[in-house]
């Protein structure tokens, strides 16, 4: 390797001496530099020094006020990173304490910061978001009062707006202990039971809602929301299964979502029952968001409740209204053999004539029956949509090799598609496809009922000869 490459042996062979003069050479104009180099003649003289000249520069982050424009957007973003780089892997190590009060510090930065910043990309936030990931395993070395933690915890929930402090209740609570976790549940619920702001729930923003329509009580809904919330946190901090659920009104219990976390809580006390009564409760209709997790938690309870029929039965229930390969294969698992066959084949039928054609091929790719799926598009090629380009897409690709007509159908309900709306985003695309099927015309022995590939081609110059953004393309 040559002694002219920049590493860290060929560098160290220059000396100390002369390192510091380049060093302080390459420096000068610029503060970023500096301020760096500073930290580390501190951090060479204790962790106390470097987190006084830390502390002091969040100082003046935090008191900073002009908008950071995107040529310096890249800086305030490497300072932030320094600054939390020195709390965490200088300052931590030998002194915890410290270094969970200047990490707390700098994630309260946060609100200020944003408020200077444009922050589309995510990439600020993502720097205290880091930050925020190892607070926890620096609590547990600092010798923290619970008490004094609890109302330090409450106080960055009540001002968590730009969610530097999202979940800190969790993060804390092995620092916080059975007493700390109780003083912050006080700490709450006397929240909870004092009047609301005056400004927050002043008659005139009431009126100002129920002429838009809105709730009057928007206000004090917004603060029960909030407090149930971090009880809930609390409540699973401390282990109380019971407390948590019941803090979760009527209508989030409707929530498929909520009903499989809920659930699951029930299940891991062995309260089998109780998780079938909450999920029963937030039976999902259709493809509702949530439907598959959903249907999972209730097979999981059924068959911890030794409803093993029930379970089977809800596994060929779920295929049938949504074609999940995934229930299909657990349900025929279950089965003895030979009887898979048969379900098996009574599966691909209802498959093949099911309503959402795109559901239809999503499982015949899936399971996989390149067969069946060739069967099935032709069968139903006069409701093929075109528009729907993804799967025809990887219908046709899958196809092409063994089932060109298959594939060559495909293309044409997107071709036809592209031209009947005037797509021309989608005729490069569709000329693609004509030629695809050209390419499968050699392939074909038989069109069958299908019009032949020059009848095809015919068909659509007399009806879309006024294309010439499409036919311009065609060679």
């Amino acid at each position: 390797m040559s002694k002219k490459t920049l590493n860290t042996a060929n560098l160290a062979a220059l000396g100390a001496e002369r390192l510091a003069e380049l060093l302080i050479e390459v420096s000068t104009g610029s503060a970023d530099m500096k301020r760096r180099l500073r930290l580390e003649l501190s951090h060479n003289l204790g962790p106390a020094e470097l987190a006084r000249d830390v502390r002091k520069r969040l100082v003046t982050i935090r008191r900073a006020k002009s908008y950071v424009g995107w040529r310096k957007r890249t800086a305030l973003i490497k300072d932030l990173r320094t600054q939390s780089a020195m709390i965490i892997d200088k300052i931590a190590p030998d002194a915890p304490a410290d270094a969970f009060d200047l990490l707390w510090e700098f994630l309260a930065l946060a609100p200020s910061v944003m408020d200077r910043v444009d922050d589309s990309k995510g990439d600020v936030g993502a720097v205290f978001a880091d930050a925020l990931a190892e607070i926890s395993q620096i609590a547990a070395r600092a010798p923290l009062d619970p008490i004094a933690l609890a109302e330090r915890t409450w106080e960055a929930v009540q001002g968590n707006t730009d969610g530097a402090f999202d979940g800190i209740i969790t993060r804390m609570a092995p620092s916080l202990g059975d007493r700390g976790l109780a003083h912050l549940k006080e700490l709450i619920q006397i929240f909870e039971a004092a009047p609301l702001d005056a400004t927050e729930d002043h008659p005139a923003l009431q009126f100002l809602r129920e002429l838009r329509g809105g709730n009057a009580n928007y206000a004090a809904q917004r603060k029960k929301r909030f407090v149930q919330m971090h009880l809930r946190e609390v409540a699973l901090a401390q282990g109380d299964t019971e407390t948590y659920i019941s803090l979760f009104c009527p209508s989030d219990l409707a929530r498929p979502t909520v009903a499989v976390e809920v659930a699951a809580l029930w299940s891991a006390a062995g309260n089998h029952d109780a998780a079938l009564d909450v999920l029963e409760g937030a039976r999902p209709k259709g493809k509702e968001a949530g439907r598959q997790a959903w249907d999972a938690a209730y097979i999981h309870a059924l068959i911890a409740s030794g409803r093993e029929d029930e379970a089977q039965a809800h596994r060929w229930r779920c295929f049938t209204e949504t074609l999940d390969p995934e229930m299909l294969r657990a349900h025929l698992k279950q089965l003895p053999d030979f009887d898979d066959l048969e379900v098996e084949e009574a599966a691909k039928a209802h498959a093949a004539t099911f309503k959402d054609l795109n559901a239809t091929i999503a499982f015949f790719l899936a399971w996989p029956d390149l067969r069946g799926l060739a069967a099935m598009i032709e069968a139903r090629a006069e409701t093929l949509n075109g528009t729907h380009v993804a799967p025809l897409s990887d219908a046709a690709d899958a196809l092409r090799a063994r089932y060109p007509l298959a594939a060559a159908l495909c293309w044409r309900a997107m071709i036809e598609a592209a031209l009947w709306e005037s797509a021309k985003s989608r005729y490069a695309q569709a000329v693609d496809h004509l030629m695809d099927c050209a390419a499968a015309d050699i392939e074909i022995e038989d069109y069958g009922a299908f019009e032949s590939h020059d009848a095809f081609v015919r068909r659509l110059r007399k009806r879309y000869a006024h294309k010439a953004g499409f036919w311009t393309r065609v060679t």
